[in-house]
């Protein structure tokens, strides 16, 4: 639980610590997080703040990982400024602690952090999901990107090492199988067969990125719906948040998995594989949103592999769930046994619809460059 202590240990506006209104937030599943506010400026925009503290068990590196943070805020605001739009619903902002960082340690060795309340805003999954609220997520991630642009992304820790390394993610599946720990490997002979024929596709993008036929740009790497924010009244969009996972990569990593879950008919785990297709309409919206608002910054080559990039990081995700089953669910949590497997073959089924697909899909993304 949050305390006293720790609000007033940030530089804000608050004025009575006496009648704090705290709610804690239900919907995040790795940091605490809660909402902070001073009743008696109610009516105002002062006073209102979301206060987390950090889970060091996923984020090893909690200074890293508030650096990257601050450098892409700070550097989004002045890109926001610039454009003459409002730095602080256009990216988040970081308050500063009475020691003047970032975060702030507590007595028990808890990192904690800061952010301004974003006023009157929704997470984008809130309201009616249709096909052109996927044009909103592609313009979401280009405003994110474009932003950032000019941001020198090597400047950035890899919070979580190799996060989208296809081939190291490969190389883990070959010892997984190799290894067996689970004793299951007979129960996926089918989805061992299919994950190893693709290893031709595995260094699609790190190959390019490590040549530098790729540039290096700054990744968020979760772009689900409800980590973008928009206004309540008018539903346009304000910003991502979640910058947790805010690493240099390609801008590809962002496109791919935010159609990994975007271009599913259907939940990640769904076992009916009957239900499960790749949607061609949300990714023709989601380009439609993105490539109109990235391709005077994205390079030729990153929009020649937009399609192949939904391909990748969907297989990707497929084979980090196939060698968790076989190494005996050390990594994802699981409701039942073969709970990995059945998220295995629901993103293999995707896969093979986006491969089996690749010139349409190239043919609507191209309709927009």
């Amino acid at each position: 639980m949050i305390t006293i202590d720790v609000i007033k240990s940030f530089r804000t506006d608050i004025e009575d610590y006496d009648s704090l209104e705290i709610t804690k937030i239900e919907s995040g599943h790795i940091n605490q997080t809660y909402e902070v506010r001073d009743k008696t400026l109610a009516g105002t925009f002062r006073g209102h703040y979301i206060f987390q503290r950090i889970n060091t068990n996923i984020f090893k590196d909690p200074v890293g990982l508030m650096n990257n943070i601050m450098l892409v805020t700070e550097f989004a605001a002045k890109t926001a400024v610039a454009a003459g739009k409002d730095p602080k619903t256009n990216t988040l902002t970081l308050m500063k602690s009475v020691q003047d960082k970032v975060y702030y340690v507590d007595g028990e060795g808890y990192y904690w952090r800061c952010y301004l309340f974003l006023p009157n805003s929704v997470n984008l999954d809130v309201v009616e999901v249709t096909p052109n609220t996927y044009v909103q997520a592609g313009g979401a991630l280009a405003d994110f990107q474009r932003m950032l642009a000019d941001f020198d992304a090597s400047k950035l820790c890899e919070v979580i090492p190799g996060f989208h390394d296809t081939r190291n993610r490969f190389k883990n599946l070959k010892k997984a199988i190799e290894e067996n720990r689970s004793g299951r490997a007979s129960q996926c002979e089918e989805e061992i067969k299919f994950a190893l024929s693709l290893e031709n596709i595995t260094g699609t993008v790190i190959d390019r990125l490590r040549d530098g036929r790729l540039p290096l740009r700054v990744t968020h790497n979760d772009t689900k719906l409800s980590n973008i924010m928009i206004d309540n009244d008018n539903h346009e969009v304000l910003c991502l948040i979640d910058l947790d996972t805010v690493m240099p990569g390609s801008a590809l990593y962002d496109f791919g998995d935010a159609l990994r879950a975007g271009g599913s008919s259907a939940a990640e785990d769904e076992a009916d594989l009957s239900k499960v297709k790749f949607l061609e309409l949300n990714f023709e919206k989601y380009c439609e949103g993105y490539i109109g608002g990235a391709r005077d910054f994205l390079t030729s080559e990153e929009l020649d592999l937009l399609p192949e990039a939904a391909a990748i990081l969907t297989y990707e995700c497929g084979i980090r769930f196939l060698s968790d089953f076989l190494d005996g669910d050390t990594y994802f949590s699981t409701k039942y046994p073969e709970h990995n497997l059945v998220r295995a073959r629901n993103q293999f089924k995707l896969v093979r619809d986006i491969l089996g697909n690749l010139d349409r899909l190239h043919a609507i993304a191209n309709k927009f460059r």
